[in-house]
Parts: structure tokens; C-alpha cells; sequence
């Protein structure tokens, strides 16, 4: 699941939810909101992998 990953993404590299969702998805409440159950379209899911993946090879981070 995507959530799954996500958090362990924002404790690897400390960052706050609201920091991940504005820019991995535009929105400050989408980390927030997938904890509660909210399911993401499928190209959602998509760019939120690439970020996460971006991110990573940019930074260094894990």
C-alpha cells in the first residue's frame, strides 16, 4: 500500500507530512487524509512514487 511506504519514506528522511504532500501531490492534507482512508487515483499514486524516488536519488536519502 501506498501509505505504507510513504511513512516509512517520512521517517527515513524526517520530513513532515504536510511538507510530503504539498510536494509530492499539491496537497498539505494528502498524507493526513490517506491515514484515514482516502485512496488515491492510480496516476496519483504514480507521481507520488516518482517524488518519493526522485527524491531519493537527489538527496542521498536511504
Amino acid at each position: 500500500m501506498l501509505i505504507r511506504k510513504i511513512e516509512v519514506f517520512l521517517r527515513h528522511t524526517r520530513m513532515p507530512p504536510t511538507k510530503f504532500g504539498r510536494l509530492a501531490a499539491s496537497d498539505p492534507r494528502f498524507v493526513l487524509d490517506l491515514r484515514n482512508g482516502r485512496m488515491p487515483r492510480p496516476a496519483t499514486e504514480r507521481r507520488v512514487e516518482h517524488f518519493m524516488n526522485e527524491y531519493r536519488e537527489t538527496t542521498g536519502a536511504y
